[in-house]
């Protein structure tokens, strides 16, 4: 059997949150790739990585010539609509479909547990798996779900200056007590997943 030549890393982040959009990210690299840098922390999932950590292995990712990732996100009013899993799956699926458009490449695809990929929505004939805490088993899992958290978190600090009463700069949107007390305080944003609420 002919050995693959690159796996793609798919995870995604903001499945709990009460506000804000989920991201996922599907990250591609050649099959043994040492990453290695003296200056970054010890390869992790994204939550066992402070955020320093996450933007310096995100910095060093965007620059790596032989690393490429796509993103796909849904909106609160998705998730919603289509319920947390459905949802996460279409982004998946998305950001599976943008990364290999163009790609030749054969790949094994290896998805953090709870994602699949619909194969009828024009990706191709990709070997997937889908593994409980492939998050902390792949490397290219590993390293989606540092990019799906960094890219992310940028966005809802962004968020957090349409709508600074939240402080969704701190929690990011997740349901800590201070983002509680802001909701009964000031009532549901347009980005808030009424599902969640």
């Amino acid at each position: 059997m002919k050995k693959r030549r690159v796996i793609i890393g798919i995870d995604e982040v903001g499945r709990g949150a009460l506000a804000g959009p989920l991201f996922v990210a599907a990250l591609v690299m050649p099959q043994g790739l040492k990453l290695r840098k003296k200056s970054l922390p010890r390869l992790k999932d994204s939550k066992k990585l402070n955020p320093r950590q996450r933007e310096e292995w995100a910095e060093y990712l965007e620059g790596h010539p032989k690393i490429s990732y796509a993103l796909a996100s849904v909106s609160p009013g998705i998730v919603d609509k289509k319920n947390v899993t459905r949802a996460a799956n279409i982004a998946a699926t998305r950001a599976l479909k943008r990364l290999t458009t163009n790609m030749k490449k054969k790949a094994s695809v290896y998805l953090d547990g709870g994602l699949y990929v619909n194969k009828e929505q024009g990706i191709g004939s990709y070997k997937t798996k889908t593994l409980i805490r492939g998050d902390e088993k792949i490397n290219a899992v590993k390293l989606a779900s540092i990019i799906a958290k960094v890219k992310r978190d940028n966005y809802m600090v962004r968020l957090h200056d349409k709508y600074p009463a939240y402080g969704f700069r701190e929690h990011k949107g997740y349901g800590t007590k201070k983002h509680k007390k802001a909701l009964k305080k000031h009532g549901i944003s347009p980005v808030h997943r009424l599902t969640f609420i």
